[in-house]
């Protein structure tokens, strides 16, 4: 079993109950006020849920999140999870899954690549680029295979759909639906996913025993909202989540308090440390 994250944690939308809402894609919005902060993020993993017959019965692992960029040059996250799942039922299962992606500035073109290794067998890598039209998603891979497809758009890839959720939960919006494209899986997949976005709080987080770094400094006080992201296969009517992520999503585009629910279990990130990106003068200019 491959453990799934969604790249959108550093910008990271979600469901009431277990269906989603019919209805076009949202579109891209202005963009202008929204500056997501370059940082290096690190998230320790443990067990918060199990059930079922084949039940988890430990976590261990870590979210490695690296981010940077803006919208005059683009935007490049890093990311790797590795997860060791113990199950009496089906002996240990570890997950190290490395993923590296470029989203252009105004979010029409994306490249990305993904390697994973199970249980110390290396998948085969995906690897491939992407240019949204309103029209429609054009994908060519390169890997694990040449191939290209189209899906009907629009479409967002995963940093605009984080400034897309930022700007809605500014604005005061509960609910973003969107299609999006993360390159993940095999490459070929475009999500529908639904966003439900709580009320603002800018008061010290009252739980001490998680997400330490953001119990400090300028996030101590920073503007911060609970949002449900829940990701679907494509299609109509009422379906199951393919997996919900809950987390605290703050106004520069950070995230804390993950909780990723897989359904027969679910798996807690809490933040251990958190490094800004030093100011770059190149990014200061693209701002004025």
């Amino acid at each position: 079993m491959r453990l799934r994250l969604a790249p959108a944690l550093i910008v990271l939308a979600a469901l009431p109950g277990s269906a989603l809402a019919a209805g076009p894609a949202a579109p891209v919005p202005e963009e202008a006020a929204i500056r997501l902060a370059p940082h290096r993020a690190v998230y320790d993993l443990s067990l918060a849920r199990s059930t079922g017959t084949r039940a988890v019965e430990g976590v261990r692992g870590r979210i490695v999140i690296d981010f940077s960029g803006d919208a005059c040059r683009g935007y490049t996250m890093q990311t790797r999870q590795v997860t060791l799942l113990d199950s009496g039922e089906s002996g240990d299962r570890t997950s190290d899954l490395r993923s590296s992606t470029f989203e252009d500035g105004d979010g029409t073109s994306f490249r990305f690549r993904t390697t994973t290794i199970l249980n110390n067998k290396p998948s085969p890598s995906v690897d491939g680029t992407a240019v949204a039209a309103s029209e429609a998603l054009k994908v060519k891979l390169k890997e694990p295979k040449r191939d290209q497809f189209q899906a009907e758009g629009p479409v967002l890839f995963p940093i605009h759909h984080m400034i897309r959720l930022i700007k809605a939960a500014k604005a005061g919006e509960t609910t973003v639906s969107a299609k999006v494209f993360d390159g993940s899986d095999d490459g070929r997949k475009v999500y529908d996913t639904l966003a439900v976005i709580g009320r603002p709080s800018a008061a010290p987080a009252v739980e001490t025993e998680r997400d330490k770094p953001l119990r400090e400094g300028d996030h101590a006080a920073m503007r911060r909202w609970p949002v449900t992201l829940s990701y679907f296969t494509a299609g109509q009517g009422e379906r199951t989540p393919i997996y919900t992520l809950t987390f605290d999503l703050y106004e520069d585009g950070v995230s804390g308090r993950l909780h990723l629910d897989y359904g027969d279990f679910a798996i807690d990130g809490t933040m251990s440390r958190l490094d800004p990106a030093k100011a770059d003068p190149k990014a200061e200019a693209c701002r004025k």
